[in-house]
């Protein structure tokens, strides 16, 4: 039966690899959101509407407004509640149990969570 740790250590690589995948999911989207701002600048300035600067400019500051802001999503709304969702990870014959963890471990926890996001922060503002 695995140990504490063990179970602590797969949920860390399960949150590394979210926070991955959420990363590369986001540099594409972000990089297609530029081609389309691209061209929609490059159109208007073949019409005559804004002058080469003014497209550079347009683009930059909708790039600058699309990595500000946060999406919304379906369940942006619903999520109100303040305490995280508690997931357990349970081997093939392992039964459900409830564990009592001391407050010690779990604030430890809670600061490696939020060096992480931290970290994730500047690695998406580096992108």
């Amino acid at each position: 039966m695995p140990g504490f740790g063990d179970i602590v250590q797969k949920a860390f690589y399960l949150g590394v690899g979210l926070a991955s995948y959420a990363g590369e999911k986001a540099g594409g989207k972000l990089a297609e959101l530029r081609s389309q701002v691209q061209k929609l600048a490059d159109e208007m300035v073949a019409k005559g509407e804004m002058n080469t600067e003014e497209a550079r400019r347009f683009v930059e500051d909708m790039m600058k407004q699309a990595q500000q802001a946060p999406v919304p999503t379906e369940n942006s709304e619903k999520t109100t509640s303040s305490e995280p969702r508690r997931i357990e990870i349970l081997e093939e014959d392992e039964e459900p149990t409830i564990k009592e963890t001391s407050p010690e471990n779990v604030d430890n926890l809670r600061d490696q969570v939020l060096k992480l996001q931290e970290e994730l922060r500047k690695l998406q503002r580096d992108q």
